[in-house]
């Protein structure tokens, strides 16, 4: 039972207007990621198309930046709805995926147009690490014990 009144009380915490505010922020930057991450796939795919050199990482890595964005915006939908698994998953996927891109692109042999899509991207998605990191949002969500 004390459970199920853990999960009542977190889910009454982030229906408070203020985490609603900051979530919708964070599903508008997330959608933001995901647009961006369709361009770059799209201009794989028109280069591609029209005769220039893309390798298939190049196509791997927007079809993956793509899918990240995907499920990072369906975990931030849930997250809304008080689920603390989806809200941490947010946090880390927030954190870790921009330093991941930009990591990689680091290491070359990338042209630089893909390289600053990419960098923006990241960019983009590291914005919602500091909307949903903010300790009042954290505090919506307790740890469970």
């Amino acid at each position: 039972m004390e459970t199920t009144a853990h999960t009542t009380s977190a889910a009454a915490h982030i229906a408070h207007p203020r985490h609603q505010r900051t979530f919708r922020k964070a599903k508008l930057i997330v959608a933001a990621y995901g647009a961006l991450s369709s361009v770059v796939l799209l201009t794989v795919v028109i280069r591609a198309l029209t005769g220039h050199t893309v390798s298939s990482f190049m196509w791997g890595r927007s079809g993956g930046v793509l899918a990240s964005a995907a499920v990072t915006y369906w975990l931030t939908v849930i997250a809304a709805q008080g689920k603390r698994w989806a809200y941490v998953r947010v946090r880390v996927v927030s954190v870790v995926v921009p330093i991941a891109i930009v990591a990689v692109d680091i290491i070359g042999g990338l042209p630089g147009w893909f390289v600053a899509m990419q960098v923006v991207c990241a960019l983009t998605i590291g914005a919602t690490a500091f909307v949903v990191n903010g300790s009042d949002v954290r505090a919506a969500f307790p740890k469970q014990r």
